[in-house]
Parts: C-alpha cells; structure tokens; sequence
C-alpha cells in the first residue's frame, strides 16, 4: 500500500508541475520579457543588473533570473527551462507544506495534502509560467513554515531549544529570497499573518521571536548584498524599484489592473479547482463550528491568518492581480485537506448532497457543451473548443465524485485524481481549439527563420504587446513598430490583407504570403520613390515563398 501511495503521490507532482512545460510558447508580456532578461544574464555574464533590450529593468528583483539563467545554462535556451525555476518552487512549497501537515496532523493529512493540492488549478497553471509570481509564493510558504515553528507550533519542539535549531536560520533564509523573488511585500505578508495570529491568540512572546538575531542576520546575509550591489550600480535603482513598482503600484491605479473588491473571491476559487465546490462547502460547515464552538486551534488560526492577511492586504491594493493572492493558496490547501478528512464523517450526508447536486449539475452542463459543441458546423473549432469545454467540466466533476464515494475506503477515493491526470496528459490536444493560432511568437519567429526573412528587416503593425515581446525573444531582436518615416525597403508584418492601408500611397507593398499557423501576413514594402510600380516587387523580393510556413509547400 505504502508503494501505491509513493507512486502516485510522484505521478502527481510530476504531471502537475513538470509535465508539458514547454508545449506552448512564451506568452503574455510577462514570460517573454523576464526569459530575455535571464538570457542576457546568462550570456552577457552581468549577474546584478538584469537588463531588457541592453537597458537596466527593476520591475522585479533578481531571484527568478538568476534561476532561469541557471536553467538556461545548464539545460539550454528553452520554454522549459524558463519555466523550470516555477516549477521547481511549486515542488518545494507543497513538500514544504506536506511537512507541516505530517509534524501537526499526521502521515494521512500529508498524503492526501500531496494529493489534492498540487492538482489546484492555480498551482498546475503557475508553475508552468515564466514569472516571478510562483517563485514568490514558494519561497514565502516555505518562510512560513518556518515560521511556525518558530512561534512554537510544531509538537515536542520548546521554546529553549529555538536558540540551536536551525528553524530561526531557516525562516530568514527563505524570507530574503522571497525579497529577492519580489521584494519587500514579503516582509509585509509574513510578518503582517504572525501578528494577526498574535493578536488572535495573545502569543506576543512567541511572535517576536521571528526577530531573533539569527533570523534577522539570515536574512540580511540572503536578501541585502544583492540590494546593495544593484543600487550602487544604478543609481535610480531605488527610485524605480521600491517608489514606482511597489509603492506606486499598491497605492495608486497607475498600472491600469483596476478590479472590484471581490476579484479575489473568484479567482480563488478558479483556483483551487476542481476542489472549489468541496472547498466552500468546507468553509461553511467549519465557520459554523467555529461560531458554535467559540474557539479555534493555534494552528488552524495560524493557517487562517496567514489566508486572510494575504487576501486583504492585496484586496486593499489599487493594483490587482490574480497572481498577487498566489501565496494564500497552499495554506488553503493544507486547511482544505484537514477539512476534508474530517467534516464529511461528521457531516456525512450534507456532504453527499452538496457533491451530488454539484455532479448532476456539471454532468448536465457538459453533456449540454459537447451536444452544441458537435451541432456546430459554420465554425469547427468553436464546436470543438465547447467539446473541450465539455469535457473539462465532467472531469472535475468526477474527480469530487470519486471523492465522495470513496470516502469509506481511502484507495478508492485517491483515485480522484485520475481525472485530472487525464486532463494534464492529454492537455496539448485540449488545448488547440483555444488556440488555434499560436498566441506567443513561437511559430511566427520560426516561419521567418525558415524563410531566411532577416528580423533587422523586420516591423510589425498592431501587434499585441505580449505576442510582440515574445516575438522579440524568439528572434533574438527588439523588432520596431512600422515606421513611415523610415527609409529603404523591408518587410512587414500585419495581421490582414491590408497593408496599403498601415503604409500610405507613398510605399507599395508586394503580394501577401500568409503565414497560416500565425495569423499574420507578410509583405515586402518598398518606397514608390525607388520603384517603378507595384509590378517591379511581384512577390516578396522575387522569392514568392518567402515567408510561408514549410507546412505550406506541398509536393506536387
């Protein structure tokens, strides 16, 4: 049995952090713009000063590059490698967690912990990002989880004997590289979910002593010489870094991510799918406890406060996003898991109800999904993408069934991840009638590479910031906007047939050769001046297939 739970607990963390790194291209502004920066950390040998397009970049700190620069030199330039590091801090915030739930709960919270919460939706999809956002989180969790030892919730660990243990060593260790991963909010989050819980539970003594003198020199010896070493360097270090994209973008709308008050509530729950509904069920019956109750465990109100302050504190932000909240997602997990091997045996037929009801509904409205899905004749692919849909949403649903009916016997309800397996195995073929055209610069960069197209000859027209930093990393060049004022012939790329319109009367454009797989077409734009007419540029440059996919030549 032992070997049972040790192979799927090792299926599981591999599917849902490891597997399919690389199967899409870098995409969004973010993945593109912060693997350039560790690619020219990597070969420029400048380890401090992280640069995009040759000029210094201090959006965020250091530590995510550092690791996919690592990456890149030891596995080379890849998506994979520039999601590595992602992945790799998700491994250690659930390990780290599942350690927690072993020392406090026992093996059996462990297990399921190793189970149910790297299957989350918001962990699957962060740790296949290039971005500092998981980085962030699995450093802070593993900070907190120090923390909690050092507070004194760990069992048969006394307050005397912190002063030798390694524990104050290893809380600041990994909250400075939490600093390092995106800076002094981790200070804030962390330090903000002790005294919360200090507060709650009249623990002052224990919570001051995250101040000792070893964690404090920890984490000055991890988190300051980078700080220091940057700022002497570039003198608006500071200035950019902690007043623009700290203070600026908590206190002010000047980053345009304006939400309501309660964006976090659902995005939350998208992210702990497909446990959301399990999951609310668990948060009502456990507030009911609570108030019937009037008391709450150390533990738990640590884990709630840890929860709660990370959720206000960036509620309160006048930027948000939903990567902001990523750090209150294992504590989430590790509640959600302890509930669940708890309140259905005593709410047993509660919780069969809510997870029936939930089942029928999401078999109803996926069978519904694929029947429109499969009547869809005019446009394929949106009948194939509600399929997909279709099919996602009865996985989900039988994952919190298998839950449920196999609650009297733990094998059988392990199996509830099964589902998602399926789901993260099969994940590139769900994935292609949502993106049908490649939404990063992967096959774009490769189809004018194959072409021999010269990318210092290269402009773009309306292209989307995100598929536009992409493009850049893939060729390796900052490609320019379309530039009229700009002498001599070169190409361009729009995204329609409507070249003469971005160009003017005074350039003429060459026939398009559309670049299928991407969306886009290619044009040779010459000035009128140097031509004769728009019969002198016949295709592009002569070379009329010039900038087709090599999918598109067939024998004949």
């Amino acid at each position: 049995m032992q070997a049972a739970w040790l192979a799927l607990i090792i299926a599981t963390l591999y599917l849902s952090y490891f597997h399919n790194l690389g199967v899409i291209g870098l995409v969004g502004p973010d993945e593109p713009r912060y693997a350039w920066i560790a690619r020219e950390m990597a070969e420029s040998g400048d380890w401090i000063t992280p640069r995009l397009y040759g000029k210094p970049w201090f959006e965020k700190p250091v530590l995510y590059y550092w690791e996919a620069a690592a990456s890149f030199k030891l596995f080379g330039v890849s998506e994979a490698s520039a999601r590595l590091p992602s992945a790799l801090s998700a491994l250690l915030a659930t390990l780290g967690m599942a350690w927690l739930a072993w020392r406090i709960y026992g093996g059996e919270t462990a297990r399921w912990l190793l189970l149910l919460l790297p299957t989350t939706a918001g962990m699957i999809g962060f740790s296949h990002a290039a971005a500092t956002d998981m980085p962030f989180a699995g450093m802070l969790t593993l900070a907190l989880v120090c923390a909690s030892g050092v507070v004194g919730l760990l069992p048969d660990v006394k307050p005397s004997s912190l002063r030798s243990s390694p524990v104050l060593a290893l809380f600041g260790f990994f909250l400075g590289l939490a600093v390092l991963a995106k800076g002094p909010a981790a200070i804030i989050l962390s330090g903000g979910a002790v005294l919360a819980w200090a507060t709650l539970t009249k623990r002052w003594r224990d919570a001051f002593r995250c101040l000792h003198p070893v964690a404090i020199a920890s984490f000055c010896a991890t988190a300051l010489p980078w700080y220091v070493l940057c700022a002497q360097r570039n003198s608006d270090f500071f200035r950019v870094f902690i007043l623009e994209h700290n203070f600026k973008r908590y206190l002010t709308p000047e980053f345009q991510h304006i939400q309501p008050f309660w964006f976090y509530v659902p995005v939350i729950l998208v992210a702990v799918l497909p446990w959301a509904v399990i999951l609310a069920w668990c948060a009502v019956l456990g507030a009911g406890r609570v108030m019937q109750n009037k008391r709450v465990g150390a533990t738990t109100l640590f884990l709630l406060c840890w929860v709660a302050f990370c959720i206000l504190f960036f509620t309160a932000s006048k930027s948000k996003l939903p990567g902001y909240v990523l750090p209150a997602i294992p504590a989430i997990g590790l509640l959600f898991t302890r509930s669940i091997l708890i309140l259905p045996l005593v709410h047993a037929k509660s919780f069969r109800w809510v997870v029936t009801t939930y089942a029928a509904m999401s078999l109803a409205g996926g069978i519904a999904l694929i029947t429109i899905g499969k009547q869809i004749s005019a446009a394929p692919w949106k009948g194939d993408a509600l399929i997909v849909g279709g099919c996602v949403v009865l996985a989900f649903a039988l994952s919190s069934v298998l839950l449920t009916l196999g609650r009297g016997h733990l094998p059988i309800a392990a199996l509830c991840v099964l589902p998602m397996f399926l789901l993260l195995a099969t994940f590139s073929r769900l994935a292609y009638p949502w993106f049908r055209q490649d939404p990063s610069g992967r096959t774009l960069a490769g189809a004018l590479a194959a072409n021999h197209v010269p990318a210092s000859e290269v402009q773009v027209h309306a292209m989307k910031r995100g598929q536009l930093y992409s493009l850049n990393f893939y060729l390796h060049r900052e490609i320019q906007p379309w530039n009229a004022a700009e002498a001599g012939s070169r190409y361009l790329l729009v995204s329609s047939r409507s070249c003469d319109e971005v160009t003017g009367p005074s350039f003429v454009c060459s026939t398009p050769q559309e670049l299928r797989k991407s969306g886009w077409f290619l044009y040779r734009v010459e000035s009128r001046r140097s031509v004769g007419g728009p019969d002198d540029l016949g295709g592009l440059g002569g070379r009329s297939d010039v900038g087709r996919d090599q999918s598109d030549r067939q024998p004949r």
